[in-house]
């Protein structure tokens, strides 16, 4: 049974999040799974308080540092297509920011190995992953541009901000077969791409035009 703090009230409530699948499906998202987990999830505890009443509008918000949590129509999709060719039982998330992507991700793969450069947000995340009773995501704080080498490879990579060329290294962490589905390119020309890895060769697919923050190299925070 959910606690009251997770079940939500009024503007965060269940009748609510069923209006947000509609609209998902609407949108055109139809992985019965995917809705269940976004119809069943707490968006509104991965946002500040002031926030709640609008954690299930369909749009991004700030979660501070300059970050967002992804709007709920690109979590799904991007979901949906990281899973559209079977199940994916390990897999690497570029960007744990809220962690409301990676609270998804957990309900729906094996395992979740999430990298994060802003030490503040990941803790919150973990928190809130934990109070979820979500126990198969590992954290590591880093710059996402380097994946995460120790675990590789990877059934699915998930890349949650946007580099302007797909990163050698994550290519790389990518099982044969893999599917890596990552936003990149200069603000105001970003693609979602899928790129299905295939021995040493990588099959490319453009998506929708989407719209994310940077991925940042470099320094930790």
């Amino acid at each position: 049974m959910q606690s009251q703090t997770h079940a939500g009230i009024g503007m965060t409530s269940q009748r609510t999040r069923d209006r947000l699948v509609y609209r998902l499906q609407q949108e055109g998202i139809q992985d019965e799974q995917v809705l269940g987990v976004m119809r069943t999830t707490p968006r509104h505890i991965f946002v500040d308080e002031a926030l709640a009443s609008r954690a299930y509008e369909d749009t991004a918000l700030p979660i501070g540092y300059g970050q967002t949590i992804s709007q709920p129509y690109i979590v799904a999709r991007m979901t949906e297509v990281l899973l559209a060719a079977g199940e994916r039982l390990k897999v690497l998330e570029i960007g744990t920011g809220s962690g409301y992507q990676t609270a998804v991700l957990a309900q729906l793969v094996d395992s979740v190995f999430t990298v994060e450069r802003i030490t503040e947000l990941q803790d919150k995340a973990r928190i809130r992953l934990r109070e979820l009773n979500l126990r198969n995501v590992s954290f590591s704080r880093g710059d996402g541009n380097w994946g995460w080498k120790q675990f590789s490879t990877y059934d699915g990579i998930i890349v949650t901000a946007a580099p302007e060329q797909v990163p050698e290294e994550l290519l790389q962490q990518l099982a044969d077969g893999g599917r890596l589905v990552i936003p990149s390119g200069p603000s105001g020309e970003q693609r979602l791409r899928l790129i299905v890895r295939r021995g040493e060769n990588f099959e490319e697919t453009m998506l929708d035009w989407v719209s994310f923050v940077p991925l940042v190299k470099g320094e930790l925070k």
